[in-house]
C-alpha cells in the first residue's frame, strides 16, 4: 500500500526535543514524514536532527531556494495526509485562529485541506489564559483536532497542565485520524486478559495472558470508529481512550459484563477464560498446616463458557469470533471449537509458535472460518487486530 504520508510541524518550545521521537517513531510505524520548524523551533533542535531522522529536507524559510523548484508549502499540502503540529505554542495557535500567514508553517497551514492535528506545550497560565482558550476553541469550531495536554512538571518550575502529551496519545491521534471508519454506528464488544479465580485473599488460579492482542482489537475497532466496550481482565496495560471500559477479576465477574452487553454487531472473545474455580473460597489466609501431607487438593467447579453462551443468544445481523490458543492439532482444535460452541469465527494460534505466544508484541494466526482456513504472516497484534475486522466485515 502507499505511505501515508504526515506533515509534523514543530514549533519553538522545549518540548521540541520531544518531536524528533514522535518523527522517528512514525517512520518506524511506515508513513513518510516531512518536517516544518519555525525559526524559534531551530535554537531547541537543529534541523539536521530532523533530516537525518526522516530523510527529507525540513523547511524552514518560506524563501528557501535549496529545495526543488516549486512551491513548497502548496506541493506539501498537495501529498499530505495529515498536518501534525506538536509542540504548538500558544503564539501559533493564536496564528492559526486569526488566519495569519507570516513563515512557512503558518503558510502551510492555510493551504492544507487534509486534518490538522494540534499537540499544544505551553506554561499553564498561558495555557488557561482567556486569549488562548478562545484561540483552541476557535480552530475546534474550524474542525482542527486536539491532543490535550499532560499534566506535571513543567520546564519553568511550575507544576500543572501544559505538558506535551505523551508521544503515544499524540501517536493513537494519528492513526485514529489515518484510519477509515468502517465501523462507524457499529457496537464491538471485547473481552481481553486473564482472570483470577481466588482461593483465598492471598492466592488465586490465573495464566499468562497480558491482554494485549484484546487491547491492540479495542484500540482498532475504535480507530475503525466503532462504539467499543471493552471488558478486561486484571493488567497492566492502559486502555486506549475513548473506550467504555469494564473491569473485572473472576470469570463469573466477566461472564456477568458480558451478558450485559447483548446488544453488539461484533463480539471478540479474546480473554483467557478461567474454565474453572475453587468451590470453596477461604475467608482467610490458607496456613500450611490447612494443607496437611506433600500434597494439597482443591476442588473445582466449571466456569460459564462467555463465548457459547453469547453465540447461543446472537441474532441473525451478529457475529461472534473466538481466540483459540493451542499446543497441538491446532487446527482439528479450532474447527471444533467454531462449530461446538456456534461461532462465526475462531482466530488460531500456537503457544510453540514463535512470535506467538503470551506476552508479546506479535502474533501468528490462522483465521477459520465456516468457509476455509486463511493462515495469516506474523504480524504486530494492531495488524492481525485489522485482518480480524476485514474478515468479520466480510462475514
Amino acid at each position: 500500500m502507499e505511505k501515508k504520508v504526515i506533515v509534523l510541524g514543530v514549533t519553538g518550545g522545549i518540548a521540541a526535543y520531544k518531536s524528533a521521537q514522535l518523527a522517528s517513531n512514525l517512520l518506524k510505524k511506515g508513513y513518510e514524514v516531512h518536517v516544518i520548524m519555525t525559526k524559534n523551533a531551530t535554537e531547541f533542535v537543529t534541523p539536521l536532527t530532523f533530516e537525518v531522522l526522516t530523510n527529507n529536507k525540513v523547511a524552514v524559510d518560506t524563501f528557501d531556494r535549496s529545495f526543488d523548484y516549486n512551491v513548497n508549502h502548496v506541493s506539501l499540502a498537495k501529498k499530505a495526509d495529515l498536518f501534525v503540529v506538536a509542540p504548538a505554542t500558544a503564539n501559533v495557535i493564536a496564528k492559526f485562529a486569526g488566519g495569519i500567514a507570516d513563515d512557512m508553517l503558518t503558510t502551510n497551514y492555510l493551504a492544507f485541506r487534509c486534518p490538522t492535528l494540534v499537540a499544544p506545550a505551553m506554561n499553564t497560565a498561558m495555557l488557561e489564559h482567556i486569549a488562548t482558550q478562545r484561540n483552541i476553541e476557535i480552530l475546534r469550531t474550524d474542525g482542527v483536532h486536539f491532543i490535550q495536554s499532560g499534566t506535571g512538571y513543567l520546564a519553568c518550575g511550575d507544576i500543572g497542565a501544559g505538558r506535551l502529551a505523551d508521544i503515544a496519545d499524540i501517536e493513537a491521534g494519528i492513526e485514529f485520524l489515518l484510519t477509515e471508519k468502517k465501523l462507524t454506528d457499529r457496537k464491538v464488544v471485547i473481552t481481553a486478559g486473564p482472570t483470577q479465580e481466588p482461593m483465598d485473599p492471598v492466592r488465586f488460579i490465573t495464566n499468562h495472558s497480558s491482554g494485549k492482542m484484546g487491547y491492540a482489537l479495542a484500540r482498532t475497532a475504535r480507530n475503525l470508529g466503532a462504539d467499543v466496550v471493552l471488558i478486561t481482565g486484571p493488567t497492566h496495560l492502559t486502555p486506549p481512550k475513548d473506550v467504555e471500559v469494564v473491569h473485572v477479576a473472576t470469570a463469573q465477574e466477566m461472564y456477568e459484563a458480558a451478558m450485559a452487553h447483548l446488544d453488539y454487531d461484533f463480539f471478540i472473545a479474546s480473554a483467557a477464560v478461567s474454565d474453572y474455580r475453587p468451590t470453596v473460597v477461604s475467608v482467610q489466609k490458607l496456613k500450611k498446616k490447612e494443607m496437611s501431607g506433600d500434597s494439597f487438593e482443591i476442588a473445582l467447579a466449571q466456569n460459564e463458557d462467555i463465548v457459547a453462551q453469547v453465540a447461543k443468544e446472537k441474532k441473525d445481523h451478529q457475529k461472534v469470533a473466538a481466540f483459540a490458543m493451542e499446543t497441538e492439532n491446532l487446527l482439528e482444535n479450532a474447527r471444533l471449537k467454531l462449530v461446538k460452541k456456534q461461532v462465526d469465527l475462531v482466530v488460531a494460534n500456537d503457544l510453540f509458535e514463535a512470535g506467538a505466544g503470551f506476552k508479546g508484541d506479535t502474533n501468528k494466526v490462522t483465521l477459520i472460518t465456516h468457509t476455509g482456513d486463511e493462515e495469516l504472516p506474523l504480524l504486530s497484534k494492531d495488524e492481525v487486530a485489522h485482518e480480524i475486522f476485514e474478515r468479520m466485515l466480510a462475514l
